[in-house]
């Protein structure tokens, strides 16, 4: 004896009828709900393929330290842009010291940007950008006070999937 099952808007099926519809259901929602889900847990703050990611490098160009005025030697830059590190300390009376610290042009002298202007014992980074690539040095003034002074050069890479 056959069996018949109510289906859809009425329709009788066969209870083997219903068993293979409802496995050919199976077989196309599970493989979907498992892509779906799988979707769902993709790394979110990697870039979809075919973007670029960028990022920010730090490449060291000069360290100097000291106690009074100088001038550093010349080094290049492709980016314009640079990280300074500073430190003033061993004061000869509090809040004495004071430290300035000055990109300038290897070219024409001409100063470019003003990178510290400090008083008293401390330290600090500060991030500055020049004109362009070019030649430059750093003119360090200095007074009742030992420093030290390092720059970093910015480069901006970009990373491709």
């Amino acid at each position: 004896m056959t069996r018949f099952h109510a289906g859809l808007a009425g329709f009788a099926f066969p209870t083997v009828m219903r068993r293979r519809i409802l496995a050919g259901f199976a077989c196309l929602a599970f493989p979907l709900l498992g892509a779906m889900l799988a979707s769902g847990c993709r790394d979110r703050t990697a870039p979809p393929p075919g973007e670029v990611a960028s990022a920010v490098f730090w490449k060291e160009v000069g360290r100097w330290s000291g106690r009074g005025n100088v001038q550093t030697g010349v080094f290049t830059s492709d980016s314009g842009g640079f990280r300074v590190h500073w430190t003033i300390g061993n004061e000869t009376r509090k809040d004495a010291g004071r430290l300035r610290v000055v990109l300038r042009s290897q070219d024409s002298g001409r100063e470019i940007v003003e990178a510290v202007d400090a008083r008293g014992a401390g330290s600090g980074v500060e991030e500055i950008a020049a004109e362009r690539p070019r030649w430059y040095y750093l003119s360090i003034d200095s007074s009742d006070a030992d420093w030290a002074v390092s720059v970093d050069e910015r480069i901006d890479a970009q990373r491709r999937d």
